[in-house]
């Protein structure tokens, strides 16, 4: 087994991003990263190797993003009062916070699904993270690129 640190130090970025993808806010994906490596600190020792250490990383992280997307459901949203599409130039780094935006509008199991194709897990692992057939996976994520293509594009458009 490795230690916390060597755990921490390789897959905090990759969790970070998955977080990032449910949340679209980078202090609160920060807090869920924090609240993922604190439940695996605690759990290392229980970790029974019975599947890779990172697909039960990843599954803490899922299940810790699940629930901070309930609670934010329960909570009344504010609305922004100017439209940020018309303040962005299309740097690279503003088309990657659409792609972030876009994905915390999917459905939660989609969210799951992409946001580990997006950290370059292999599909069977996704697949023992959330649960269904590696072929049930493959289908989702081509179906979730094909969503996330049309919304570029209609963001295209519409600028």
């Amino acid at each position: 087994m490795t230690d916390f640190e060597d755990i921490y130090n390789r897959y905090a970025p990759q969790i970070f991003r998955v977080c990032l993808g449910y949340t679209n806010d980078t202090d609160q994906a920060k807090d869920l990263v924090q609240d993922t490596f604190i439940a695996v600190w605690k759990n290392l020792s229980d970790f029974r190797n019975q599947s890779h250490i990172s697909t039960w990383i990843f599954r803490i992280a899922t299940n810790n993003c699940l629930r901070a997307v309930a609670v934010a459901k329960r909570m009344p949203a504010a609305e922004l009062p100017f439209n940020l599409a018309e303040t962005f130039e299309e740097s690279p780094e503003e088309k990657l916070s659409f792609l972030y935006k876009y994905i915390a509008e999917l459905e939660e199991i989609e969210r799951v699904i992409i946001s580990l194709e997006l950290e370059g897990l292999p599909q069977a692992e996704i697949a023992a993270i959330v649960g269904l057939s590696s072929g049930n996976v493959r289908v989702k994520i081509y179906r979730i690129k094909e969503k996330l293509a049309q919304k570029f594009k209609a963001y295209e458009q519409y600028r």
